[in-house]
């Protein structure tokens, strides 16, 4: 019986957020699919100007927003708004901040790729797309940290509302700038600013008219300079580094693509591969954000036993996806790549590697959803210490060794990649069997400890 609550508690959080992600998908994959048509040049520029930005700037961004998730979680379990309020305001300007330096470095965007041997017309291409990148920065920056505060309320409706009236304006946005205004990759990149900016529109409105949300700025702006930053930080700075080195991971495989013969194609593959896998991620990294607000919320109201059979329900939840994935990829590898171009070098590769894809989500799929375990219980610094050795001393190694040194090329970064993800998986699943969770109740009460003054007004139950 206890499964079957716990299952239903999990489709309750998971759901909307599964919808939500699915819907967002259709962004990058919109802009792929208008860059894929402005030419093999156009995507395999916009590919590495997407994965430059993911590496230096959204994962950053990404990351640091984490640092807020197992606060507010905590906070909400243990029913402390004001600390809710408080950390959303210091991740805004934290964020803010971040993109400033972000920006700068995206502007010389050309020197840096030639410097690293990358093809002129492809860096070319990409300096462009990232320059009109910088405004979805900024509004993503906004985007992170009130996403999560509506999230910890169990408030998912107005983002699927505001992501999905978004979405349907997308496709149309991007027709208007890449076709009808011709601005070509400018235009790709500036519609999924727009795309952002609308989202932004629709989540700050329901705010401001709501009387169901609590509102984030209660509390005024000097509180945010007065009271100590070191809780935040302390998540942050881990959080930020374990984001990071798993997407970077990705990232730099596509690089490593253009150092092989003929990088267009090898790019352009590795480009629509890493599309597809964001679409398989939807269902896991959902799942993750579920136990993470479960997980977190169960902990801070001081119920150690229900954060662990809601782990172990989840896990098997992952365990599944997982194999469903692999199932999906084998059957697909002859079509899936005529979506995105028709250039049969590019449509080889991809059909090559997608079973090899799916392999490597037999175990990217556990292994996401045990880090949402590790953020809702305040362990960053556990996930940010597994992917360090799971993805640069085991996994990139035995990419760039099998695809140069044993000339596999291609398919042997992937293999490098399925090394790191089995071995990133073992770890997290181990790390979790062994966790003292009555301690980590101790830790989560000693977290969201109310601050002399701070009303204590939060009167919303668990989410179960």
């Amino acid at each position: 019986m206890q499964v079957a609550e716990k299952l239903v508690c999990l489709a309750k959080i998971a759901c909307p957020i599964i919808l939500t992600n699915l819907i967002m998908y259709s962004k990058s994959f919109i802009s792929m699919l208008f860059l894929g048509h402005l030419g093999d040049t156009a995507l395999s520029g916009g590919s590495l100007s997407i994965s430059f930005a993911n590496i230096t700037g959204y994962s950053v961004l990404r990351g640091l927003a984490m640092g807020m998730e197992p606060i507010c979680y905590q906070a909400y379990g243990a029913k402390r708004c004001a600390i809710m309020s408080e950390t959303y305001r210091k991740t805004l300007l934290l964020l803010f901040a971040a993109a400033f330096p972000i920006s700068l470095l995206w502007l010389n965007i050309e020197p840096i790729l030639l410097w690293l041997g990358q093809d002129e017309n492809i860096a070319a291409v990409a300096k462009i797309y990232i320059k009109y990148s910088i405004p979805d920065l900024i509004a993503q920056a906004h985007f992170h940290p009130l996403r999560t505060f509506l999230r910890t309320q169990n408030i998912n409706r107005p983002l699927t509302i505001s992501v999905t009236v978004a979405m349907l304006l997308h496709g149309p946005i991007n027709y208007f700038l890449v076709v009808y205004v011709n601005l070509g990759v400018k235009g790709v990149a500036l519609a999924s600013a727009w795309n952002t900016l609308n989202i932004n529109i629709g989540l700050t409105v329901y705010v401001f008219l709501s009387k169901a949300s609590l509102r984030p700025w209660d509390g005024g702006i000097v509180s945010i300079f007065s009271d100590s930053w070191q809780p935040l930080l302390a998540l942050a700075g881990p959080s930020v580094l374990s984001v990071c080195l798993e997407w970077w991971c990705y990232e730099i495989l596509l690089l490593l693509c253009s150092l092989l013969k003929d990088p267009q194609a090898n790019v352009a593959a590795m480009g629509i591969l890493i599309q597809t896998t964001s679409l398989l991620y939807v269902f896991p990294s959902s799942l993750s954000s579920g136990l993470s607000i479960q997980v977190g919320h169960e902990l801070g109201a001081d119920q150690p036993k229900q954060a662990q059979q809601t782990t172990i329900v989840g896990l098997s939840l992952a365990a599944l996806w997982g194999i469903l994935t692999f199932i999906f990829t084998v059957a697909v590898k002859g079509v899936w790549g005529k979506i995105f171009t028709s250039e049969p070098k590019i449509l080889g590769l991809t059909s090559a590697t997608l079973p090899l894809l799916g392999f490597c989500e037999l175990g990217n799929s556990p292994q996401t959803t045990a880090s949402g375990v590790l953020v809702g219980s305040a362990r960053p610094n556990m996930g940010c210490n597994i992917n360090f050795v799971s993805f640069y001393l085991i996994g990139l190694p035995v990419a760039v060794l099998l695809a140069f040194k044993f000339e596999m090329g291609f398919v042997g970064l992937w293999v490098g990649l399925a090394a790191a993800q089995v071995s990133c998986t073992c770890m997290m699943v181990c790390t979790l069997v062994y966790t003292d969770w009555t301690q980590q109740a101790r830790r989560a009460k000693k977290l969201t400890q109310e601050k002399e003054g701070m009303e204590n007004d939060l009167e919303a139950p668990l989410l179960c």
